[in-house]
């Protein structure tokens, strides 16, 4: 096997840049600060979200924005991860980072301390008597992040609880679980994930997104190049009257990924009652079944999403854009590379994108024949200064 040296830093980030806004700015300026002359890969996720959320940025708009700030090489985390709960989410994103050769892996949390993610993981590894608070909170009906932040806390006395965190932690795992020659470095966030308050230059993404539902204004929470993307976004919520087509009349909602035989009977007693999607969610769900964890639910019936095709095998590196830097890494290292590497459609010899195909197709039915075709013919994005 020929050994690659790399010769200078690498420093990979997962991000979902739904939608990018000053606070993913600055987490970039810190890390441009703290790894000076780096090569800086993202793993992105594409036009889905770890919620289920439709982006209201496209892969290819996100790409595009994430070049002209400075990032050199944009690989899209497929919607078999980058749908799902925070424990395939992670193992989905690191793995891909572990395959560019990433030396670091950079993230924000409002925990802000390395060392106690790595002691939190280490325990989630090793730690029998932590598995066995953890279950017994699951069969007192807790969902299972409540469970997770309350068996932790109670070994090691470590507050995990706010979803960026519990993504670090996940991120920390993968790495000590598959011995990952890389090192986890942390950001302290400068606000909340879910917070709603809409004030200052930083906002939170929850934040931007609410006041988008709301056709309000953005004021100055992300960047100018941001806001033309931005004017006619689509979610989730908008395709309520195909999720309510689809549940009415598949007969076996449980083969979908996520869906349980004790959620089945509950949706489609409710989905007739609900007059939107927010209010089909609120009518389903329990202690147990949480927003998030039905919103992706919702995802993976809209996109026909079965079980028998969540295979995490399925891996493969999509190239959505680069800088001549990054352009000039993946070369060095493409022939260390253990998965495919995907350019677009034409090279795909074995359907891997078979399933980011339909998700694509569905979306176009709101998005447009032109949404669909460029997801089919586009090539990565060559960046070029003030292309953007």
């Amino acid at each position: 096997m020929i050994t690659v040296v790399i010769s200078m830093q690498t420093v990979g980030i997962i991000c979902e840049y739904n939608p990018f806004h000053n606070g993913h700015l600055y987490h970039l300026q810190k890390i441009k600060e703290q790894f000076q002359d780096a090569t800086i890969i993202l793993v992105l996720s594409g036009n889905v979200t770890e919620r289920g959320e439709i982006s209201v940025l496209s892969k290819w708009e996100k790409t595009e924005i994430a070049l002209h700030y400075g990032i050199d090489l944009v690989v899209e985390l497929p919607y078999l991860f980058a749908s799902q709960a925070a424990d395939v989410f992670c193992y989905g994103a690191m793995k891909i980072l572990n395959s560019l050769k990433v030396q670091y892996v950079v993230f924000g949390s409002e925990l802000g301390k390395i060392e106690d993610f790595k002691k939190a993981a280490k325990i989630q590894l090793s730690s029998s008597s932590y598995q066995e608070k953890l279950t017994s909170y699951l069969k007192q009906g807790l969902n299972y992040p409540t469970s997770l932040s309350k068996a932790l806390q109670e070994e090691s006395g470590i507050h995990i609880v706010k979803p960026n965190d519990l993504l670090a932690l996940g991120y920390v795992k993968e790495i000590l679980k598959n011995n990952y020659p890389i090192e986890p470095v942390t950001i302290l966030r400068t606000n909340d994930y879910h917070s709603q308050e809409f004030s200052g230059k930083i906002s939170s993404a929850s934040s931007i997104r609410k006041h988008l539902k709301e056709k309000e204004e953005l004021e100055n929470t992300v960047p100018s190049i941001v806001l033309p993307y931005l004017k006619n976004p689509i979610f989730l919520r908008d395709f309520f009257p195909y999720l309510q087509y689809k549940i009415l009349t598949e007969k076996d909602l449980e083969k979908y990924v996520a869906v349980d035989d004790k959620i089945k009977n509950r949706m489609k007693e409710k989905i007739l009652e609900a007059s939107s999607l927010e209010d089909f969610l609120e009518k389903v769900k329990t202690k147990y079944y949480t927003y998030n964890r039905l919103m992706r639910m919702c995802s993976h019936i809209l996109f026909s999403f079965e079980k028998e095709e969540n295979n995490l095998e399925n891996i493969y590196l999509r190239i959505l854009g680069f800088s001549e830097k990054g352009r000039n890494y993946l070369h060095q290292i493409k022939k260390e590379i253990e998965i495919p590497i995907l350019t677009n459609y034409s090279n795909d010899k074995t359907n891997l994108l078979e399933l980011e195909n339909r998700v694509c197709t569905v979306l176009s039915l709101l998005k447009g024949k032109p949404f669909l075709e460029e997801e089919k013919t586009r090539k990565p994005i060559q960046y070029q200064k003030d292309s953007v």
